[in-house]
């Protein structure tokens, strides 16, 4: 509440002054007057009050125009009747007020604006001034290229314009609370944050699988630099595809948040529970709603267990393989689209039809560790208390089991509850040997 009322002053005058715009147009309507739209709109100076939509004015440079629009998106969300207290002004008795658009909600029974509010706003009834303000809500404007507010699709046959008028809840946070709310995990995002406590430091790699990773790396600090270069920005697209490959437990999903971590970005991996569905056209749908929210977000977007998606298509024999190609040919274009870094992960290489696999800038391979290489996992995997017993052999262990770094955690984790509750908090080798065999079982492996 306190950045609401700290950077409220843009605000609260915003709401005056679109309240004096709406007047004065509806005066003009009912007199039957024609007057130029900067007859209509009073003066007003930008405070910079440090709020997000101060921020917002400034950094894209709004017309009077552009402003106006946002606000008339804006205003239902503060105070939900304020359209009908400024018709109620002139139309004191109520009745049908059709030039000024509007629709109900299903839940907020007031006035909610379409595009033809804003065109009777901004240019009453004149024609030769409508025309032009549709192109505002056009694949141009920078509105909708950052998807701030658009129009909402209406049924065929029907005006374009009188669709509902829609600000993105994102903006509305930033303009109301000057904060980003990230999105939830939900069936209209299928989607979750992920990130790690863990560091570079944590991770083992091989000297190849760690040089591929600096390559990602290189990207994320240099490619707005390519991006403006007067050749390459015409020829090159601004996004990044990986495929990471190996068996699980081998640092796919670590090195993502890893990347996230020290470039400060988010990174989101796809639920494939949520996206893949047995319906026509459902699974894109699902796909869509993440793809449209993370494009101008600069987020990672990391799909484990890819091969669920990314499989390769099959010669067609149904009307089940023709749609589930129709699949892959969405992703093929929405991944080559993605302007962000996209990841994709799979335990092996050869399951993922070969048209994604051209597409790829790199494509990283995570082997399971060597010996040597799972020594150290075991070393820094080990607990400050309890201790390791000095008996244990770490070397001869690593040695003659072949484990991932996440089930070396694991059985690490084990040995040590077991530690604690005999209550002398040494891990000896028996504890490792138990937490091994469990390992191996659970991947019906044998000692």
């Amino acid at each position: 509440m306190d950045h609401f009322q700290n950077g409220s002053q843009n605000l609260l005058q915003s709401l005056q002054f679109l309240e004096k715009v709406i007047h004065n147009r509806l005066d003009c309507h009912f007199k039957k007057e024609q007057k130029e739209i900067e007859e209509i709109i009073p003066s007003i100076k930008i405070i910079n009050d440090n709020s997000g939509l101060h921020d917002f004015i400034i950094r894209e440079q709004l017309s009077i125009e552009d402003y106006i629009i946002l606000l008339i998106a804006l205003v239902p969300h503060i105070q939900p009747t304020f359209f009908e207290k400024c018709i109620q002004e002139f139309l004191p008795q109520g009745g049908e007020f059709p030039e000024f658009g509007g629709v109900k909600g299903t839940n907020n029974r007031s006035i909610l604006p379409t595009g033809e509010t804003v065109l009777f706003i901004l240019a009453g009834n004149s024609l030769e001034r409508r025309l032009p303000l549709q192109s505002l809500f056009g694949p141009d404007h920078f509105f909708y290229r950052q998807k701030v507010l658009w129009i909402e699709d209406v049924k065929e046959g029907e005006p374009i314009m009188s669709g509902k008028l829609v600000l993105a809840q994102e903006w509305i946070d930033r303009f109301l609370f000057n904060k980003e709310v990230l999105p939830k995990f939900s069936p209209e995002f299928p989607a979750k944050r992920i990130s790690s406590q863990m560091s570079w430091d944590d991770l083992v790699l091989t000297s190849q699988t760690a040089e591929q990773i600096g390559d990602i790396k290189t990207w994320l600090h240099h490619n707005s630099t390519l991006l403006q270069d007067n050749n390459l920005s015409r020829k090159i697209k601004p996004g990044y595809r990986a495929l990471f490959y190996g068996p699980p437990g081998t640092g796919k999903t670590l090195t993502a948040s890893l990347l996230g971590k020290e470039f400060n970005k988010e990174v989101y991996r796809i639920d494939l529970s949520q996206v893949v569905s047995k319906y026509i056209g459902e699974t894109e749908k699902n796909l869509e709603k993440v793809f449209s929210k993370a494009e101008t977000k600069d987020w990672i977007l990391f799909f484990d267990e890819a091969d669920a998606l990314f499989g390769k298509r099959t010669n067609v024999s149904n009307a089940h393989d023709r749609f589930a190609n129709q699949e892959v040919s969405y992703l093929l274009q929405r991944v080559e689209d993605f302007p962000g870094l996209l990841i994709l992960a799979s335990n092996f290489k050869s399951n993922l039809d070969k048209a994604f696999t051209r597409r790829f800038h790199t494509m990283i391979h995570f082997p399971m560790p060597n010996a040597d290489e799972r020594k150290e996992l075991w070393a820094k995997s080990l607990p400050g208390t309890p201790h390791l017993s000095p008996e244990v052999n770490l070397a001869a262990i690593s040695l003659k089991f072949e484990l991932s770094g996440a089930s070396i955690l694991n059985i690490i984790q084990f040995a040590s509850l077991r530690a604690i509750q005999r209550g002398n908090n040494i891990i000896d080798e028996n504890d490792l040997l138990t937490g091994i065999k469990r390992e191996f079982w659970k991947e019906e492996k044998t000692l």
